[in-house]
């Protein structure tokens, strides 16, 4: 299909059942819309549709596909334990999410998945969660302020990764909100970045023809650092030469 000079990205929408305060709705963080417009490409909302219908007719018009943060999965539709602390998302963005997930993985679609969306990943790749790290890590530092402010800690970088070369390398300081992570990595990832108490912080694929980064802090937030664009960035490129193979290789 015809593109123009920004590639088309994907972007999947949270979904809020029927409650006290009105009817079911769609929404969407500002910030993932943004960065990705900031960082040269158009983002293409992705409502969190009913299982029957196919999403491929849109996959086939996408150069690639942010999943985006949001509640906890459900750990007893993953074959995992419940916790007492899990706040699942609503069950038609779980089913949506994890068709769409499947879809991505089957196409090697260019991905960027944020808090949430790298916990998806992992898991559709066979890999496990820390349900509650404040109980499962109690010697760990913290990964969220309970009082619901904003909360930052360290993250190191491992040399040698796509991570790392987009960060400049090192240690980089992120806005952390999260009280699950990953515990056991799916096949075809590895660690790009840990937090200091060893709790995995951003994944990647082994396979460096596919770009998959996956980061557990917040890029899009009002809370992220002037160097998080540079992640949406090395995104929107890779994504760009998925759009306009023959150009960017002239």
């Amino acid at each position: 299909m015809a593109h123009q000079t920004r590639p088309f990205i994907g972007v999947n929408a949270d979904y809020v059942t029927v409650g006290k305060r009105g009817a079911a709705r769609m929404q969407l963080h500002a910030g993932y819309a943004d960065s990705v417009a900031a960082a040269g490409g158009y983002p293409i909302v992705l409502p969190p549709l009913a299982p029957d219908v196919d999403p491929e007719p849109i996959l086939d018009r996408l150069d690639g596909i942010l999943l985006t943060g949001g509640l906890d999965l459900d750990p007893r539709r993953h074959g995992l334990p419940n916790h007492a602390a899990v706040v699942p998302m609503a069950e038609r963005r779980d089913a949506a999410d994890r068709i769409l997930v499947r879809r991505i993985l089957d196409r090697q679609l260019p991905v960027l998945a944020i808090g949430l969306g790298l916990q998806q990943l992992n898991v559709a790749l066979g890999g496990t969660l820390y349900l509650h790290l404040p109980e499962e890590l109690p010697r760990g530092l913290p990964h969220l302020d309970l009082t619901g402010g904003p909360h930052r800690h360290l993250v190191l970088l491992e040399p040698g990764t796509r991570v790392d070369e987009i960060y400049g390398g090192g240690e980089l300081r992120v806005n952390s909100q999260h009280h699950q992570a990953v515990r056991e990595l799916g096949a075809g990832l590895r660690v790009a970045a840990r937090a200091p108490d060893g709790v995995i912080e951003a994944v990647e694929a082994i396979d460096s023809q596919w770009y998959c980064v996956g980061v557990q802090w917040h890029p899009e937030s009002e809370t992220a650092s002037a160097l998080d664009l540079q992640l949406f960035e090395s995104f929107i490129h890779a994504c760009l030469r998925l759009a306009h193979p023959l150009q960017l290789a002239a």
